[in-house]
């Protein structure tokens, strides 16, 4: 019998704010999952093989969208209840496309490179707005590599 006072299964994941140097200037990356019909940042679960959070990362980036990417700066982290009411803690890096392409997927049938004002807006969750700005305050000194 389980104590019902404890805590429940807690899920780890991790995911990115992927950036590049647009025509405007800073954009970043934002995916459309069809199963919740909703705009988020790429992320997933962690598996036993990824090892780190960092590994998670990467791995779920580019398995949602199709990019090769390189971790950069930690970001600020997000915790909620999951659909099936599980807490789910997610960690957040900063990172820039090392090469690859999108192909819509099962999990996520488009993404848009948005100017950050925008993404804010596309956005359906206030966690990944809080994530948002966590970006926005390390690329205010910072430039992402062109191209």
């Amino acid at each position: 019998m389980t104590d019902p006072l404890e805590e429940p299964e807690v899920v780890r994941a991790a995911g990115g704010v992927v950036w590049r140097h647009g025509p405007q200037g800073v954009e970043v990356l934002v995916v459309h999952r069809p199963r919740y019909d909703d705009w988020t940042f790429p992320k997933g679960k962690r598996e036993p093989a990824d090892a780190t959070d960092e590994r998670t990362a990467v791995r779920e980036v580019e398995e949602e969208t199709g990019l090769r990417c390189v971790v950069g700066h930690e970001l600020t982290a997000s915790s909620y209840r999951d659909r099936k009411g599980r807490r789910k803690d997610v960690r957040y890096w900063e990172m820039t496309v090392a090469g690859g392409t999108f192909t819509p997927n099962a999990e996520v049938d488009e993404i848009r490179w948005l100017a950050p004002a925008e993404a804010r807006d596309q956005l359906s969750y206030e966690l990944d707005r809080e994530v948002l700005a966590s970006f926005e305050a390390f690329a205010g000194g910072h430039r992402p590599p062109a191209g």
